[in-house]
C-alpha cells in the first residue's frame, strides 16, 4: 500500500479532532491578550506574576496551535477502503497464534496513537505488519521482545 511521502496521516475522526482542539486553542487567544492588558494595567512589570504568567501562557498557546497547524496543513485524511484489506482507519481483531485471547485494534496516524486505548499507528512494528492484510491471515512480527504471530480474525 502506497502512503503519502512525507504527510501525516490521519483518519477522517483524528483529523475533525485536531481540527476541534485548533478552534478551541484560537478561541483562547482574545482571554490571553485580555490578561495581558489587565496586567500591564497594573503597572511595575518586573514584578509583576500576573503579567509574566500571562506571557508564559501565551507563549504555550501560540505554539500549541502552531502545532495543530502544521499537523493538519501537512497531512492527508485516508479513509479505510472496503476492500477487506488493512488500511489507516481500520478495525483489526486479531489473536496470538496458539493463544485464546484476542486484541483489537484501530490502525491510526501517528498523532492518533495511543496503544492504551487501542489505537495503533500504521508506523508502528506492529500497525505496519499488519498493513495491507485481510482476515484469515497469518502475519509475523518482529518485534524487540521477539518474533510472534498474529492470526488476522477480523477487518472492519
Amino acid at each position: 500500500m502506497d502512503l503519502p511521502n512525507g504527510k501525516t496521516v490521519l483518519t477522517r475522526k483524528g483529523y475533525e479532532d485536531i481540527q476541534r482542539e485548533l478552534d478551541e486553542a484560537s478561541k483562547k487567544r482574545p482571554i490571553v491578550v485580555q490578561r495581558i492588558k489587565d496586567a500591564i494595567a497594573l503597572g511595575d512589570l518586573s514584578e509583576n506574576f500576573d503579567y509574566h504568567d500571562a506571557k508564559r501562557e501565551q507563549g504555550l498557546l501560540e505554539s500549541k496551535i502552531a502545532e495543530l497547524k502544521s499537523i493538519l496543513n501537512n497531512s492527508v485524511v485516508v479513509d479505510c477502503a472496503e476492500d477487506g484489506c488493512i488500511n489507516v482507519g481500520s478495525k483489526v481483531v486479531v489473536r496470538e497464534v496458539d493463544e485464546e485471547d484476542e486484541e483489537e485494534y484501530l490502525i491510526v496516524g501517528p498523532p492518533e496513537s495511543n496503544p492504551s486505548q487501542g489505537k495503533i499507528s500504521y508506523e508502528s512494528v506492529v500497525g505496519s505488519a499488519l498493513m495491507g492484510h485481510s482476515a484469515g491471515d497469518i502475519v509475523s512480527i518482529e518485534s524487540p521482545g521477539g518474533e510472534f504471530k498474529y492470526e488476522i480474525i477480523s477487518v472492519s
